[in-house]
C-alpha cells in the first residue's frame, strides 16, 4: 500500500473522529510488508483518556495484532505531525517509519518543535515523512477548530 493509500485510510479514522466531537486525527498502522495491521483515531473525549491519540490507539492494536511490542518494520501513517507523548512511543515500538499529513506547529515532535524521532541520543530513530496529503489533514482539522469555535466552545 502506497503512503497516499495509507494515508487516505488514516483520514477516514480522523473523520470518524471528528464525528465523535475528538480532534479530528486518524492513523493506521502497515506491516513491514504494506499491509495495514490496525487502525486509530483520537479518543480522547469519547474514553476520557488523554493517552488515547490516533496514533496510540493504532499503535497498541498492531502490537496486539502481531502479538508483541516491537513493531519492526512498520510504518504509521497519521494525518497530523505527532506530538512528543506519540513521537516517543513511535520511537519506543521500534517503528521504521512515520509519515505524516499537515506539521503541527504547537505540538509537533517530528521536526517542527522537537525532533524526537531522528534523536541520535535514543535507542532508536525512526525515518521521517511530512506533508502527505497535508492540505487534507490540515482542512479537516481547521473546519473542526471553526466548527467549534462557532458553537462557543473552547478552542484547543
Amino acid at each position: 500500500m502506497s503512503d497516499d493509500e495509507a494515508m487516505e485510510l488514516a483520514l477516514v479514522e480522523a473523520r470518524a473522529a471528528g464525528a465523535s466531537g475528538d480532534v479530528p486525527v486518524g492513523a493506521v498502522v502497515l506491516a513491514a510488508d504494506g499491509s495495514l495491521l490496525s487502525r486509530g483515531r483520537n479518543r480522547r473525549e469519547l474514553d476520557g483518556d488523554p493517552t488515547a491519540h490516533a496514533e496510540l490507539v493504532a499503535i497498541r492494536a498492531a502490537a496486539s495484532a502481531v502479538g508483541s511490542w516491537r513493531l519492526d518494520g512498520a510504518a504509521v501513517v497519521v494525518t497530523l505531525e505527532p506530538c512528543p507523548m506519540c513521537a516517543g512511543a513511535l520511537v519506543a515500538a521500534r517503528v521504521a517509519r512515520v509519515v505524516f499529513g499537515p506539521p503541527d506547529p504547537k505540538a509537533g515532535a517530528c521536526g517542527s518543535l522537537y525532533n524526537l524521532c531522528v534523536d541520535p541520543r535514543l535507542n532508536h530513530e525512526v525515518v521521517v515523512t511530512g506533508g502527505v496529503l497535508a492540505e487534507r489533514g490540515a482542512m479537516l482539522l481547521a473546519d473542526f477548530f471553526a466548527r467549534r469555535r462557532g458553537a462557543g466552545g473552547r478552542p484547543e
